[in-house]
C-alpha cells in the first residue's frame, strides 16, 4: 500500500422525509449542465444518456418542488440549459454542507487512515 498525505474521502447524501435522496452524483450532473450549458452534454461529459441525465434532472425538480434547471431556447447554435437561481443555491449549500460535514470528521478521518495503515501485528505462538 502506498502512502499518501490525502485523508480518506466523506460522501455526502441527503435522505429527506419523503425518502428521496440528494448526493453527489446529482449535484454533479447540475454542476456540470452550470459548465457545459447543456444536458446532452452535462450528461456525455459524465458517460451518460441523455435520458438518464434528463431523467435525474427532472427526479431533482421533483424533490425540490420548484425548477433547478431551465431549457434556453434555440439561437444560432440551438438551445441548451442553465442552472436556475434555486438550482444555483441548490449546488452551493450540498457544497457547504459537505465541507462543513469534511471539516467536522477531519480528525476521525486522519485517525482513520492511520489505524488502516498501521502494520498488522504478528499472533505467536507460545
Amino acid at each position: 500500500m502506498t502512502k499518501s498525505n490525502a485523508l480518506p474521502s466523506l460522501s455526502l447524501r441527503i435522505d429527506l422525509d419523503s425518502g428521496e435522496r440528494i448526493g453527489p452524483g446529482k449535484i454533479a450532473l447540475l454542476e456540470n449542465i452550470e459548465q457545459h450549458g447543456s444536458i446532452s452534454a452535462a450528461g456525455r461529459a459524465m458517460d451518460m444518456s441523455y435520458k438518464r441525465a434528463w431523467d435525474l434532472v427532472d427526479e431533482i425538480n421533483r424533490i425540490c418542488r420548484q425548477p433547478v434547471v431551465e431549457r434556453q431556447t434555440g439561437g444560432k447554435n440551438g438551445g441548451g440549459a442553465a442552472l436556475t437561481p434555486f438550482g444555483e443555491a441548490l449546488v452551493e449549500r450540498y457544497r457547504r454542507i459537505e465541507r462543513d460535514a469534511a471539516s467536522a470528521v477531519k480528525k476521525d478521518l486522519a485517525a482513520l487512515r492511520s489505524d488502516i495503515e498501521k502494520p498488522k501485528k504478528s499472533v505467536g505462538k507460545s
